[in-house]
């Protein structure tokens, strides 16, 4: 078994910024791609970002040259910096994760954090 623990989410104001993170821990033999997807009320969920164990990255168009996604392999953690936050950004933000455990690829959502962006 795999757990992803997410941390970072709150309340922050139009403009501000927040960091979230994700650690995987657990049956890890190798992590292939670990990525932040976002559920907003009545909407189903969508990608927000991505980064393989090679560093490429991709981002949903609305979030291009706001939000930056990076990855520490040696920690299996991911991170998202979020800059100029819209109130359309507010969601809850899950963390999600492809790998090997060792005996079969698998893939794993961690439990979510709630970003909210209001004044």
């Amino acid at each position: 078994q795999v757990q992803l623990v997410e941390s970072g989410g709150g309340l922050v104001q139009p403009g501000g910024s927040l960091r979230l993170s994700c650690a995987a821990s657990g049956s890890i033999f190798s992590i292939y791609v670990m990525g932040w997807y976002r559920q907003a009320p009545g909407r189903q969920r969508e990608l927000v970002a991505t980064i393989t164990s090679g560093g490429s990255t991709n981002y949903a168009d609305s979030v291009k040259g706001r939000f930056t996604i990076s990855r520490d392999n040696a920690k299996n953690t991911v991170y998202l910096r979020m800059n100029s936050l819209k109130p359309e950004d507010t969601a809850v933000y899950y963390c999600n994760t492809h790998l090997h455990d060792g005996l079969q690829p698998r893939a794993y959502w961690g439990q979510g954090t709630q970003v909210t962006v209001s004044s």
